[in-house]
C-alpha cells in the first residue's frame, strides 16, 4: 500500500513519509495521530506518502527502514526521523520543527 495526500511540487510543504507495517494497532495509531497533526498545525501545508513496508520492502530498504511505524520528514529544512505511533504531539512538533 501506498498512499499519497495533498501532493503537490511546492518547496515550502512539509513532505512527510511514514512507514507502516499491514494495519497493525501501532500502524493505525501512527496513521490516525499525524494526520491529525497535520490537519490541527499544517492546514494544507503539506505531503504525506504512507507506504506499507509488508507490500513494498523495496522502500523500506531504500530507505534502511529498521522499525515501524517509522516517520520522515523530508523537508523543508534538514531531515528528521520519528520511531513511534506519534501519540506525544507537543514531542512530534518539536522533532519536525512545527510552529504552533
Amino acid at each position: 500500500m501506498q498512499t499519497t495526500f495533498n501532493n503537490s511540487a511546492d518547496p515550502d510543504k512539509y513532505k512527510f513519509i511514514l512507514f507502516v507495517s499491514g494495519m497493525s494497532v501501532k500502524s493505525s495509531r501512527a496513521i490516525e495521530n499525524l494526520q491529525k497533526i497535520c490537519s490541527d498545525y499544517l492546514a494544507d501545508n503539506f505531503e504525506l506518502q504512507i507506504i506499507d513496508i509488508s507490500r513494498d520492502m523495496a522502500q523500506a530498504v531504500t530507505h534502511q527502514i529498521i522499525a515501524v511505524p517509522t516517520l520522515i520528514k523530508t523537508g523543508p529544512n534538514a531531515p528528521k526521523i520519528i520511531l513511534g505511533d506519534l501519540s506525544d504531539t507537543q514531542k512530534v512538533l518539536r522533532i519536525l520543527d512545527i510552529n504552533q
